[in-house]
């Protein structure tokens, strides 16, 4: 397939390059792993087999042979030829046929996945791309236009859809190694107050902003030590930053609370500008939305291949 123009942040990403953080190597891939997931399983693909991530804009393809491809994450606007297509369907696409995302309706992060896969060599097991240190993906860059991308192998599957997870403003976390360090009045409004994110979030991290700043109950002095996606630190000014796929290996600032493993998806589809709300929840009460959240991927698994 050859992309024709390419306003949005369009990048190769899989499920990110685990095992490589101890030598300074993040782990990328996609910012919401569910949808990825899920559009995999609609596929009949494995879980992990790359798709590109768009986001913020409009995204121009012509397909070069005959593919059945979906779109998951963030529900687009999105044409086949002038035909409008919903998201979280299959769709077969013809050699010469042209699909164009035009803006996101409700989310942030949108998945295109391909029956079979596109064929990218891996760099350290992973085909994610690495925008900063420019490797992985297509390049180690966003994709542009004349870009062009193989796929693994042609095909047309049954039209099938399936429904997909219901948005939500609300974001599970669990308490994180500095909790008490905060005051009871900045731990009652870490979970009471809207968090509003900010414009300048990005990959790496996403700026939150509240009425009210979280203050430490004494001084935190801190040495630098491994970080991970979800984490919410809080710098001096108290505004907090949620680590996100791009996310730093070390960071020096106090963490009052982990995004859990189910919401981080819900995490990245927030818009600039919207707010989310946390909640603090158990390790328990974690362990057992992932395990939901994996039952409905499983439950799309069994679907797609009866189909």
């Amino acid at each position: 397939m050859k992309i024709l123009t390419a306003s949005a942040l369009a990048s190769i990403q899989d499920s990110g390059r685990l095992g490589y953080r101890s030598m300074g190597v993040g782990r990328n891939g996609v910012m919401d792993s569910w949808a990825l997931q899920a559009g995999n399983a609609l596929m009949k693909n494995e879980a992990n087999e790359p798709a590109i991530e768009i986001a913020l804009g409009e995204l121009t393809i012509q397909f070069e042979e005959n593919v059945s491809f979906c779109l998951t994450g963030a529900l687009y606007e999105a044409y086949l030829d002038d035909k409008r297509i919903p998201c979280y369907w299959r769709i077969n696409a013809t050699a010469g046929q042209t699909l164009k995302l035009l803006r996101p309706l409700q989310g942030m992060y949108t998945y295109l996945c391909v029956h079979g896969g596109f064929d990218i060599e891996p760099v350290l097991q992973s085909v994610s791309t690495n925008l900063k240190a420019g490797f992985g993906g297509f390049e180690g860059r966003y994709l542009k236009a004349d870009d062009s991308l193989a796929v693994k192998t042609e095909s047309s599957l049954p039209v099938i859809g399936v429904a997909r997870l219901a948005p939500t403003e609300v974001i599970r976390v669990i308490k994180s190694s500095e909790y008490d360090c905060f005051t009871e009045s900045s731990k009652q409004a870490f979970e009471t107050q809207p968090w509003k994110l900010q414009s300048s979030s990005n990959r790496m991290g996403y700026r939150l902003e509240g009425a009210t700043a979280l203050e430490f109950s004494k001084p935190v002095e801190m040495s630098s030590h491994g970080v991970d996606i979800g984490m919410v630190q809080v710098p001096p000014q108290g505004q907090p930053i949620v680590l996100m796929a791009d996310g730093q290996t070390t960071g020096g600032y106090p963490k009052i609370a982990t995004v859990i493993n189910a919401d981080i998806g819900l995490m990245a589809q927030i818009r600039f500008g919207k707010a989310c709300q946390f909640v603090v929840v158990s390790l328990e009460q974690a362990l057992r939305e992932q395990q939901k959240r994996q039952h409905y991927i499983d439950q799309i698994k069994e679907y797609a291949n009866e189909n």
